[in-house]
């Protein structure tokens, strides 16, 4: 079992404000990383800031997408991606590096990835929410911080 989860929280859109990645390598989780975005002119959703609790001033200082995406990169280059909802991250990567003229394709990395959505519906899951699943799998989750959801998630990759 090896790959990598990630999990965005987004200002606005498509726009990420954090991002978090786990790498697992033979089952053992064997990296972590975890930023604040600034996104374009800074600017958030009320309702983002009401999910994730990330103010404009969390984010006044921190590097852009374009300035984060080389760490991004070196972990997600080559290898199997995990998602919770898979298609709402895998958009804000790949709507994130047009935006700066970054090509996904050299990524390397599937036009779909892993979805533990997916996954625990299949397994009868009802309802699939990252909370629900993890609540019912005893996966400890600090919801909507970046990095504990991208953990759980590798979590329930692990567990599936």
């Amino acid at each position: 079992m090896t790959f990598t989860a990630i999990d965005f929280e987004t200002a606005t859109g498509y726009h990420p404000c954090s991002v978090g990645i786990v790498t697992v390598e033979n089952g053992v989780i064997v990296d972590e990383f975890v930023s604040l975005i600034k996104p374009p002119n800074n600017i958030y959703s009320p309702f983002t800031i009401q999910v994730h609790g990330i103010y404009p001033r969390d984010t006044v200082n921190s590097k852009s997408f374009a300035q984060v995406f080389p760490e991004i990169r070196k972990r997600l280059q080559n290898r199997v991606i995990v998602a919770h909802n898979e298609s709402f991250d895998r958009n804000v990567l790949a709507k994130s590096m047009a935006l700066y003229n970054l090509n996904y394709n050299d990524l390397n990395i599937g036009s779909r990835w892993e979805c533990t959505v997916k996954i625990y519906k299949a397994k009868g899951f009802r309802p699939t929410k990252l909370s629900d699943c993890c609540r019912e799998m005893e996966i400890q989750l600090n919801h909507h911080e970046a990095l504990s959801d991208a953990r759980a998630c590798a979590k329930l990759y692990l567990l599936r």
